[in-house]
């Protein structure tokens, strides 16, 4: 692979990637990082990556693994940069309405990040990059039945942890 087709067929999928190391690693820098090293290496590995039949589901999968691996690296610092990634909008809301929006972003970004793994994964290659099925089990390598049921409980968890939090918190 040259040059132009590593720009055509992988520089769109920065984002993607961006956004899916912020979801695991939960830093811009680190995140950032993350995706230089991914891009790196398949900048490398160019010569190979003709024999995929998906470089984008590949990109993916590798940004997944790296940023799992940085998860488990003891030497990583509990540094966390979620202001940047939890924007609310200010403008004509009230600060009542805004600390409730704000905080509502971060209780559902805390039980995003209480489900299991494959459950957060799948729900945000789904609802946050919009993948289809199709493309979901290019990346995983799960029947699509089986995407189905996981992005199911995923969803089914993160509604009644959700009401279970709401309903602590009105009660208190």
């Amino acid at each position: 692979m040259d040059l132009q087709a590593f720009k055509q067929r992988i520089l769109p999928v920065q984002g993607r990637l961006f956004r899916l190391a912020s979801m695991f690693l939960r830093n811009r820098e680190e995140a950032e990082d993350a995706m230089q090293d991914v891009l790196l290496r398949l900048w490398s590995n160019r010569q190979q990556l003709d024999t995929y039949q998906s470089v984008e589901a590949l990109a993916v999968q590798m940004t997944k693994n790296l940023c799992l691996d940085r998860l488990k690296s003891p030497a990583r610092q509990k540094m966390t940069d979620d202001s940047s990634l939890l924007t609310v909008q200010a403008e004509g809301i009230s600060p009542y309405r805004q600390t409730e929006l704000t905080d509502s972003a971060t209780l559902l970004r805390r039980l995003i990040d209480e489900l299991p793994e494959q459950q957060k994964f799948i729900l945000h290659l789904r609802d946050v990059e919009e993948y289809s099925f199709e493309e979901i089990e290019q990346v995983t390598g799960l029947t699509v039945n089986n995407i189905r049921v996981i992005l199911s409980r995923a969803r089914q968890r993160l509604r009644d942890n959700y009401l279970k939090a709401n309903a602590y918190e009105a009660g208190h």
